[in-house]
């Protein structure tokens, strides 16, 4: 009757240890739901990272303790050899969770780093990417040793064999470390970012950047279709970024007709003046109007200028508006815009062949 009231002991002790873990569960996450809220209130990158990563990793560190600590406690009254594992399980365990939760966190900023909701000037995403993939890296290859450390595997041996075999796995993987070096380039010298217009000259490579792996970097072509270039590449050719010009340029030759060649000093001069004036031409950038060949079937003059906008859609609009304004001004000087024309000059018979030319025509009649 005592051992079986000593039996009934340990298994209320056990319950009892379920169900405080239970409820210190539940009371964690009320109060992780509290802090949460709170945070939301603020506009600090960093706390609402905090909070956001910490739940659920806390709640389970909570069940993780509780569950090993009853583990343990049945198996002293027991006597299970399988109980005996409830110390090295919550000793991985714990490292497992607070890697969890590093992760979590690491991401969790990341993102808010890159919101102008929290950040007044938001750092660049390719840069806050970059940083992000290195800190996760460092935290899994940190947990990852110390998980190895902890289960009798030496770590020295570890990376002395890492050291052997790196050249080996160098020569086998060279084109993966290409790739792996070349968009480590990309992260520092940043010829382009996510969101960036880029194109190369070189290659068939024209697009907007969406994301920029460790070994790929994706490209979104205008007609819709994804491009997927090894970062090696990069290393290789020339890359054109238009998203980070400054102005964009409107170059246009017209051509007017030679009877209208008196009336092309006056048009020239006053195309050029209303470009000095149009509200969307940067008038600090360089601007040029002048006569500038004659053509077979024209005299060309030229126009060279920038808009103060990039923006591709925008860009075309003015160019428009601009185009039809120098139309006008060359109507408006009573001139026409040249079109391929071709003159036959008959020269003129002379007169003892004029008798057979009446002749010919009077047969032919």
């Amino acid at each position: 009757m005592a051992w079986i009231g000593d039996n009934r002991f340990w298994i209320v002790v056990i319950f009892s240890i379920i169900f405080a873990t239970a409820l210190a569960g539940w009371l964690f996450g009320r109060f992780a739901r509290r802090l949460e809220a709170r945070a939301a209130r603020t506009v600090s990158a960093w706390d609402d990272a905090l909070m956001k990563a910490l739940n659920p990793p806390g709640a389970v560190l909570i069940w993780l303790f509780g569950l090993t600590i009853a583990a343990g406690r049945a198996g002293r009254a027991t006597g299970a050899e399988i109980f005996s594992l409830a110390e090295p399980v919550r000793e991985i365990g714990f490292i497992l969770v607070i890697t969890w939760f590093a992760l979590r966190f690491s991401r969790s900023a990341e993102h808010n780093l890159r919101d102008p909701r929290y950040m007044s000037k938001p750092l660049d995403a390719t840069t806050v990417r970059a940083l992000g993939k290195l800190v996760r890296a460092s935290i899994v290859i940190t947990s990852a040793m110390v998980v190895m450390q902890f289960l009798g595997y030496s770590i020295s041996g570890v990376l002395a064999f890492g050291g052997i075999g790196g050249l080996a796995v160098g020569f086998a993987a060279k084109d993966l470390l290409a790739n792996f070096f070349g968009g480590l380039m990309v992260y520092l010298d940043r010829p382009f970012k996510v969101g960036d217009w880029v194109r190369s000259p070189d290659k068939e490579i024209e697009g907007t950047v969406e994301d920029i792996g460790w070994r790929l970097t994706r490209i979104r072509t205008f007609d819709k279709r994804p491009l997927y270039i090894p970062n090696a590449v990069f290393n290789q050719i020339s890359v054109e970024n238009p998203s980070r010009m400054l102005n964009r340029r409107i170059y246009e030759t017209i051509g007017i007709r030679y009877e209208d060649a008196p009336l092309m000093a006056g048009i020239v001069a006053d195309v050029k003046a209303m470009l000095q004036e149009h509200p969307e031409i940067d008038a600090n950038q360089t601007l040029i109007v002048n006569f500038n060949s004659f053509a077979p079937s024209s005299l060309d003059f030229f126009i060279y200028t920038f808009t103060k906008t990039t923006e591709w859609v925008r860009y075309h609009e003015i160019k428009q508006d601009v185009l039809l304004q120098i139309l006008k001004i060359v109507e408006q000087h009573g001139a026409s815009c040249a079109f391929p024309t071709s003159t036959l000059h008959i020269a003129e018979l002379p007169p003892e062949l004029r008798g057979v030319e009446m002749v010919a025509s009077a047969n032919a009649g």
